[in-house]
């Protein structure tokens, strides 16, 4: 097996390839951002001579094919390739170095979902088609760019007569999909890979549970994996949705308390604050009981976190690449911190020879309801 990490970096207008080995040298770091709720983002500083013709080409890389300079950038840990970024370079900055003679250019974008916000769709019917169905059509159209539709149906399943209203589009693509996925309490982001050129656009509940990556180990000697990591307890973080529901013959609104805790938000601690913080729901007195509490679930399962921890790591030592929004193990942290924790954002920076990853948890009480992690 191939031990290390290599970089693989690929460039182009609309469709990227492997760029040349004159681009490699001059890369001095890169920096990728991935977040819940979030779009990712990425960073690539060069160090170049003032004479290096590699000016020329990133400068040009604004005026490309409908302005599109894509950029994938994958890391190959111990022999396993993970796609970090498809994106699109959305600024270019020039600044002076530290070496006589030449400069810093830095390449920063964000990735495909940025393309979705470009163009102004307002008014663009959907007759007969539910929430679900507008979101894969808008998405039908970035299907050049390798972007696969992973969109799951909602609870509220709301077929528009044609007769009576005929839902039309607001703003752009990302905006629109953005406010679909609002409505009903869903989430939506771009996740790359896991081949480059290809991403999955992900419409659906933000999803708390599966099979966690291997553990987090601290205070363990020479099991110890991180390199720093500390943790959180809010407790005036306990969270009590109240949704309020419509009586259908008197039109008074009904005060429902949502607990937070879901069949997508599982409680991932068995102690957990006493809720101070009361946020309403009115969005759904519009619906009858049942989809108004279904939609309450899916929005209070947002809320609730009152654990956090932050902290990096050394990928060789990890044996892996973190990801975000996944479940992940802790061990060596105590009785109260110890378990299961939720992924909420990892920032990849490499440099040559250095590959590091900081990274911010959360989970919704203290002591582990499990009594094991995977290592």
């Amino acid at each position: 097996m191939l031990k290390g990490f290599y970089l693989t970096l690929m460039m182009g207008p609309a469709v990227a390839v492997p760029v040349p080995q004159s681009v490699l040298d001059a890369l001095v770091s890169v920096r990728v951002t991935s977040a819940s709720g979030k779009r990712s983002g990425f960073e690539l500083s060069f160090n170049l001579s003032n004479q290096s013709p590699l000016h020329t080409m990133f400068l040009l890389a604004g005026n490309t094919l409908l302005n599109i300079m894509r950029v994938i950038i994958v890391v190959t840990v111990n022999g396993t390739p993970e796609v970090l970024m498809d994106g699109v370079i959305t600024n270019h900055q020039v600044g002076p170095s530290s070496q006589p003679g030449h400069s810093t250019v830095t390449l920063t974008g964000e990735d495909l979902s940025v393309v979705m916000d470009w163009i102004d769709f307002t008014g663009i019917p959907y007759p007969c088609m539910p929430p679900e169905a507008r979101v894969g059509v808008a998405l039908l159209k970035y299907m050049l760019l390798g972007i696969i539709p992973l969109v799951i149906p909602s609870v509220l399943i709301d077929v528009p007569i044609p007769i009576e209203r005929i839902p039309t589009q607001r703003g752009t693509d990302l905006e629109y999909i953005n406010y679909l996925a609002d409505q009903v309490g869903y989430v939506f982001y771009i996740d790359p890979g896991p081949e480059p050129g290809q991403s999955f656009a992900y419409w659906g509940p933000e999803v708390k549970f599966g099979v966690p990556q291997p553990a987090l180990n601290i205070n363990m000697d020479a099991f110890t994996n991180v390199e720093s990591l500390s943790f959180k307890f809010d407790n005036q973080g306990g969270t009590l949705p109240i949704l309020f529901i419509q009586e259908p013959m008197s039109k008074v609104p009904i005060p429902i308390p949502i607990p937070p805790i879901t069949p997508l938000n599982p409680p991932l601690g068995a102690l957990m604050p006493i809720p101070t913080k009361f946020p309403r729901i009115t969005e759904t007195a519009k619906y009858n009981p049942i989809q108004g509490a279904l939609i309450g679930l899916a929005k209070a399962s947002q809320l609730g976190d009152c654990v956090s921890g932050t902290g990096t790591i050394n990928v060789l030592r990890y044996g892996r690449v973190l990801k975000a929004r996944k479940l992940v193990g802790v061990r060596g942290a105590g009785l109260a911190f110890d378990g299961l924790y939720y992924v909420k954002s990892v920032t990849h920076d490499i440099k040559r020879g250095e590959y590091k990853q900081s990274f911010e948890l959360s989970r919704n009480g203290l002591i582990s309801i499990t009594p094991r992690v995977p290592a």
